[in-house]
């Protein structure tokens, strides 16, 4: 008999799978255990073998609720094997099967999140030094590094892949051998089923199983579904407010999956990627919603929101917007030129003027940055650029803003040369100095913890995947004995 396939990213065992082991680990067990006759276990092992064999062929069988596994059971191995049944409940060993299945998923879903992450991480190393406009309330507000912009979103979700093994520490939980309510007279051993199955250890109360863990996980999944794609969402929404521009700084690179050609306007080209995995973003929090909503106001035990498909359309469904999400970051061209020229056109770096002149010159910063407000003013009535406006009109607002809140502050005191130098916002974004800033000492900081994260992220991922899959194969080892 051969072993379970190997667990990787691509692995889907369904509920007849894990009917069947749990129905291989409860022979194995209550034969060592005595709670099965020795001399009816090979009878209901060889039957067991057969159930689980002709479910491999093409268009066999593979029944997901234990009414309909039983019978093939008894078909097989006669009433005896309904012996196995001892001490158990379709609604302990269907919870059992749910749990591991999603567990299963939630691994590709931390995958996919550390792929997706990783090419994050990457993009902003490649534009550590790339100046952009940030935006905020949908104006222009301060220039930075394009790479710091996407490690705030890589911070964003090293919290979700936290959320998400935190998630699954409450998930790892077998509650086989709980029954329905309160447990069995049968002395069952838990603690060896959760281990044949690869669950780390058992839901503790008998009672929380089935009617209150079960009720709860689906709603936690769709907590942390939601966060990663308010987070897509976000990102989508940034670039793609460019596409109405003429000549936008970012896009998508034109052609395949990413854009289309309209059918009525030659000109335009349609951000098809972008829009697409918005609205899978959208889809994803109506989805995370309605666990709650389904399992809000009822009485424990009801099945609601438990059923296991709504809650893998959650789980796979924010899996593919990360994956676009990946492709997006993949298609991304970026030009430096037309950012710093937005910059430029722009009074981004008017803070700054107010900064320096409180920092340097003691200037409260409300009348530094009145003055700044003020020359912003002018500047935008006259349509002056930053790097074009005259310092002789600097020193008369600056005189004039000093008489109108009343502050005895003297000449302005930046000479020509400074005044211009601060309005410079690729100076801006190399001068920061505040721990996490876009400098390049605090970019090559980040960029190396990030990485480190990534590395542990993908640890974590292989202990799981390692420990449910040596659980399994020591299971498929000891049932072999009993043949």
């Amino acid at each position: 008999m051969s072993s379970p396939a190997a667990l990787s990213a691509t692995t889907r065992h369904d509920n007849f799978f894990w009917l069947g082991e749990i129905n291989k680990a409860t022979a194995v067990i209550n034969a060592d255990e005595g709670l099965l006759d020795r001399a009816i276990v090979p009878q209901i092992a060889r039957g067991l073998h057969k159930v689980l064999q002709d479910g491999q062929e093409p268009g066999a069988k593979r029944p997901k609720l234990v009414i309909k596994f039983e019978p093939l059971l008894i078909a097989a191995a006669g009433l005896e094997a309904t012996l196995l049944h001892a001490g158990r409940s379709s609604q302990d060993m269907l919870a059992t099967v749910r749990f591991a299945i999603l567990r299963e998923a939630t691994l590709r879903l931390a995958e996919q999140l550390r792929e997706t992450t990783a090419c994050m991480v990457q993009l902003a190393e490649d534009h550590t030094a790339t100046v952009v406009p940030n935006y905020t309330n949908g104006v222009a507000a301060q220039p930075n590094s394009y790479g710091h912009y996407l490690l705030g979103h890589v911070a964003g979700l090293e919290r979700d892949a936290q959320r998400l093994r935190e998630f699954y520490i409450r998930l790892d939980r077998s509650p086989m051998g709980t029954t329905v309510l309160n447990g069995t007279s049968w002395p069952l051993n838990r603690d060896r089923m959760a281990a044949y199955l690869g669950f780390a250890t058992t839901v503790d109360n008998a009672y929380d199983a089935a009617q209150i863990l079960a009720t709860e996980i689906p709603v936690e999944l769709g907590a942390l579904a939601m966060s990663i794609a308010l987070h897509a969402g976000a990102f989508i929404q940034d670039v793609m407010v460019q596409y109405a521009q003429p000549r936008p700084w970012i896009l998508l690179e034109e052609g395949g999956d990413n854009t289309y050609v309209s059918s009525a306007m030659p000109q335009k080209r349609n951000p098809g990627l972008l829009n697409r995995t918005r609205s899978q973003a959208s889809q994803i929090v109506t989805l995370g919603i309605g666990r709650a909503i389904q399992a809000h106001n009822i009485p424990p035990g009801m099945g609601d929101n438990n059923r296991g498909p709504e809650s893998f359309e959650v789980v796979d469904g924010v899996s593919q917007v990360l994956a676009d999400w990946k492709q997006i970051l993949q298609a991304l061209v970026i030009n430096p030129d037309r950012a710093l020229e937005e910059l430029n056109n722009d009074w981004t770096a008017s803070q700054e003027v107010a900064d320096v002149l409180m920092r340097q010159y003691k200037l409260p910063f409300r009348v530094g940055h009145h003055f700044s407000s003020e020359v912003v003013s002018y500047a935008k009535a006259h349509n002056i650029r930053p790097s074009d406006f005259s310092y002789v009109d600097a020193q008369r607002i600056y005189a004039q803003t000093l008489n109108d809140m009343e502050f005895a502050g003297g000449q302005f005191p930046m000479t020509e040369e400074e005044f211009h130098a601060t309005l410079d916002p690729v100076a801006i974004v190399r001068n920061r100095v505040t721990a996490g800033g876009p400098q390049p000492s605090e970019m090559s900081r980040m960029l190396t913890a990030a990485k480190q994260t990534l590395r542990d992220q993908l640890e974590w991922i292989k202990a799981r995947r390692g420990f449910i899959q040596d659980s399994l194969t020591r299971l498929s080892t000891d049932f072999e004995q009993l043949l």
